[in-house]
């Protein structure tokens, strides 16, 4: 059984829905990111970059144990080692990963800056959320575009590319996003938010979301001097 290292923010929720999709059983071991759980020496011992979410695969490859972090990384690991929601075909298999990495290096940290800038930095930095503003709604347009000529970001096909973009999306009012501007997204969305398995698993740890302000010591966790620290 497959150990997820988590916790329900869009990162834990791709590995959580890719889980579900896919249908390996797996044990979900919370990691409350807000209480520095992030920082300890087991948690450590699975990723340096003490980051969730991460699995352990008592069976990977050559049967060995095997530990992963990075959550794109860990999408296409599920998929290959499952055949499924991976296109098998080069040119397909590339856009997949095409789509992937636009996700990875693009929606994620811009998508994560501006919730950082405009709901938890101490200091409302006018400049900051102007530019992290624009920069998802262009990603936005981006998305759009793609979506209006493809039913899925890879294709005719559901695969990872939409797994790992999908928890990001969701829940637009946080951006200052309306969706009805972006149909094509909203087409998408509703389609993915719709299937069983993603229900299922965005619910995982969701008795854990974070309600209310954020107090000093989430904050410091999150986003103080301990993040910096030599380990």
């Amino acid at each position: 059984m497959i150990e997820v290292w988590t916790w329900p923010t869009p990162n834990g929720h791709k590995v959580h829905i890719m889980l579900e999709e896919i249908g390996l059983p797996y044990k979900v071991v919370p990691v409350n990111i807000g209480q520095g759980e992030q920082f300890k020496p087991e948690f450590l011992a699975i990723t340096p970059n003490h980051r969730i979410p991460a699995i352990i695969d008592p069976d990977g490859p050559g049967g060995k144990r095997f530990a992963l972090f990075e959550s794109g990384a860990i999408l296409i690991y599920l998929a290959e080692k499952t055949g499924k929601l991976i296109p098998a075909e080069p040119a397909a298999r590339y856009l997949c990963l095409q789509w992937l990495m636009f996700q990875m290096g693009g929606v994620g940290p811009m998508f994560g800056q501006y919730n950082h800038f405009a709901a938890y930095a101490p200091e409302k930095i006018p400049y900051a959320i102007e530019r992290y503003t624009n920069e998802v709604k262009r990603l936005h347009r981006v998305l759009d575009k793609r979506l209006s000529e493809s039913d899925y970001l890879a294709g005719a096909d559901y695969s990872i590319a939409d797994i790992a973009t999908f928890p990001w999306v969701r829940n637009p009012s946080r951006r200052g996003i309306d969706l009805a501007d972006y149909p094509h997204v909203r087409r998408w969305h509703d389609a993915i938010a719709a299937r069983p398995a993603v229900m299922r698993g965005v619910e995982v740890l969701s008795e854990n979301q974070r309600r209310g302000a954020m107090t000093d010591q989430e904050r410091e966790n999150l986003f103080g001097a301990k993040q910096f620290g030599a380990r």
